[in-house]
């Protein structure tokens, strides 16, 4: 009697047996991890975890010691369509000490889906969208080198939709990020996932991006110790007793066909 086929939407990130180093420390240790499409995935983990390294790893940023990464079904050495990946960096400037407008830097996530570089009216259409949702349709011509941490995480998000990916990975978008700035990425993320978007999260906590997720994935020195429901002892940590520290240096630039 044949099989009965798999109902389960194709995987978008499939990462198997996946070991990492930095320096001489190994900081994946043989991880499992596959976000299906339309899913909403976070990987959970105290400080050192892992987390960060697991997300670099998917969009090639740190090169794996062993295992494989798929994305959307190709290994990652061939995969070259990341206008249909969305990266949100673990929190740094959205100017990088250039003088720049929100929608000048928002329209650079939009150079993917261009050709020679020049935006059309959809691709202007497009950046408008992403500055409306993260709710600076106001601020759109001013210096983002006015702007309040908060603001800042906005662009970056902004930067990321505006390609209108079909992945959406995000480093830790809440850390250092006041309560009106979470509300309103909440928010965005909400209608992301409402259009179907995949999205895959680094949390240090859920607060209040809790209701939006599927999957729970909480990393402990490299190894994945829970995959399934956000663990309740979890509700608003990602684990029990963590020392509340949140380093956030930006990271360095590397060139993989995402803007970073």
């Amino acid at each position: 009697m044949p099989e009965p086929e798999s109902t389960q939407p194709d995987p978008v990130i499939a990462l198997r047996g996946a070991t990492a180093t930095l320096g001489a420390r190994p900081v994946l240790r043989g991880i499992d991890l596959t976000v299906h499409r339309g899913e909403v995935a976070a990987l959970l983990g105290a400080n050192g975890s892992g987390k960060s390294t697991a997300v670099r790893s998917v969009i090639g940023q740190v090169p794996l010691t062993g295992g494989s990464v798929e994305l959307f079904g190709t290994p990652l050495r061939r995969f070259r369509s990341w206008a249909r990946i969305g990266y949100v960096p673990q929190r740094t400037t959205a100017a990088s000490g250039v003088p720049a407008t929100i929608r000048e830097v928002v329209s650079a996530g939009r150079l993917s889906r261009t050709k020679l570089g020049l935006l059309r009216k959809a691709d202007r259409a497009a950046v408008d969208r992403a500055i409306a949702l993260v709710g600076l349709a106001d601020r759109a011509g001013d210096s983002v080198s006015a702007l309040s941490g908060g603001q800042h995480q906005r662009v970056l998000i902004a930067r990321a939709l505006a390609a209108e990916p079909e992945l959406l990975i995000m480093d830790e978008p809440m850390a250092g990020v006041d309560l009106a700035s979470q509300e309103i990425l909440a928010e965005t993320l909400r209608e992301q996932v409402a259009s179907g978007t995949t999205v895959l999260l680094v949390l240090h906590e859920l607060g209040p991006l809790e209701p939006l997720i599927d999957r729970a994935i909480v990393l402990r020195d490299g190894c994945v110790m829970h995959d399934g429901p956000p663990p309740k002892a979890v509700g608003q940590h990602a684990l029990p007793g963590h020392d509340h520290v949140h380093p956030h240096a930006a990271s360095e630039p590397v060139r993989t066909g995402l803007l970073t």
